[in-house]
């Protein structure tokens, strides 16, 4: 019996948990000025973007489809702008479903023509570990050579 007795306790415990953990995402959003969202409204939202995405990926291969039989329908080259064109289309899905991915996650958007995450190189003769600014310490005796000779 000694077990049932800690099972309970242990169930006891986990609820005061989730209510208190419940508690506190009420305050940060009241904090935040943002309504708090049930769990059931969070699932939902979670399939909506997942939907999303599935979706943008879908009309990146239909449109490629339409366009690449269109185009050999015009051109008599039947299947090579069709495949040129699925693959365009599935490039063009995954590249925004991908953005549609940074979106969700809070991301900063890069700027219009700007590829993404470029990060600003180093100045010129400094490492990581040292200020910018700064030249590296010449070793002993080799003050005023190029070679040390």
């Amino acid at each position: 019996m000694p077990r049932v007795a800690e099972d309970r306790q242990h169930d006891a415990e986990r609820r005061r948990d989730a209510e208190r953990l419940r508690a506190l995402e009420d305050r940060l959003a009241r904090t935040r000025g943002v309504e708090p969202m049930s769990r059931e409204g969070e699932k939902y939202q979670q399939a909506n973007q997942a939907w999303r995405m599935v979706i943008e990926l879908v009309a990146g291969l239909g449109i490629g489809f339409g366009i690449g039989y269109g185009l050999d329908q015009l051109f008599g080259t039947t299947p090579i702008l069709l495949v040129l064109f699925i693959l365009l289309g599935f490039a063009a899905g995954v590249k925004t479903m991908m953005r549609t991915a940074a979106e969700m996650t809070g991301a900063p958007k890069p700027a219009p023509g700007q590829p993404a995450e470029i990060a600003p190189a180093p100045p010129a003769g400094t490492t990581p570990a040292e200020p910018a600014g700064t030249t590296p310490a010449e070793p002993e005796g080799t003050k005023g050579t190029q070679r040390g000779d």
